[in-house]
């Protein structure tokens, strides 16, 4: 079998990437980068709420909590563009302590001048917990995310002794754009050998795209996954995992590929 390029490890390669649209430049690009063949079908749209009306409470309301936490950077645009609107000023914030569940989470926070106070050891929500449990006991904290997630941050601070509001910033959707445009690239001769998920959301989006024929269209189909969240969710819709990060980031995902990609040159 050929070895892997060095410089360009992933040449030869077809990666399906399924962030949303102004999401997935970095990761294709970097993919790209190591020589693969990247193809764009969004599994996932971000849309605003119905209404801003808890956001807005919350944060015209703002003095009374004492954490905020973050759980994803698109949280944190949504959650600053409201902060914009009613004319809040980051001195306003500065008593927060803040959590935000990675590094890319953390970047968006800072980059709106405001400083993070906990980043989880793994960027899960279990880990979150974790790192908050002996520091939010009789603490008022919000937490800002999408309007579906999972509820282990919220149920398990309020064990811990704090008072938890959830407040949406956005919503994910399925965008009902890309259901042609998969199915026929899954049917073609330029079917991907990897496809990329980077949270539950895609995984359960990319299999209601294919709809009930998706059996047929992924033989020969490698599942990517940035860690064992995603990865249990593809497992429960029968999608198998073959490469998981260790680093649940998107420099983690690439480097589980590229490493992949070394231990079985063809794919």
């Amino acid at each position: 079998m050929r070895k892997p390029n060095e410089k360009y490890p992933l040449a030869g390669t077809r990666i399906l990437v399924g962030r949303a649209r102004h999401q997935a430049g970095s990761l294709s690009t970097s993919l790209r980068g190591l020589g693969a063949a990247v193809v764009e079908i969004p599994f996932i749209e971000i849309q605003k709420p119905k209404s801003y009306q808890p956001l807005d409470d919350a944060l015209k309301n703002i003095k009374s909590y004492e954490w905020m936490i973050l759980t994803s950077a698109n949280g944190v645009e949504a959650m600053w563009q409201r902060v914009r609107r009613l004319r809040i000023t980051r001195r306003g914030l500065k008593h927060l302590q803040i959590a935000a569940i990675g590094p890319a989470t953390k970047a968006a926070i800072v980059k709106h001048g405001l400083k993070v106070k906990m980043v989880p050891e793994e960027y899960v929500a279990e880990s979150v917990v974790k790192g908050l449990r002996d520091k939010i006991k009789g603490k008022c904290v919000v937490l800002i995310r999408a309007k579906v997630a999972r509820d282990v941050i919220p149920e398990e601070l309020r064990k811990a002794g704090a008072e938890v509001d959830v407040v949406e910033a956005y919503e994910t959707v399925v965008p009902e754009k890309s259901r042609t445009r998969l199915r026929a690239l899954m049917k073609s001769n330029r079917r991907p050998h990897i496809v990329t998920f980077t949270s539950s959301s895609t995984a359960k989006n990319f299999a209601e795209l294919l709809g009930d024929s998706r059996d047929g269209l992924l033989k020969g189909v490698k599942f990517a996954s940035i860690g064992p969240v995603t990865s249990a969710t593809l497992r429960e819709l029968q999608m198998p995992v073959a490469i998981e990060a260790r680093e649940f980031t998107m420099g983690g995902l690439i480097r589980a590929i590229v490493l992949a990609r070394y231990a079985q040159t063809s794919f």
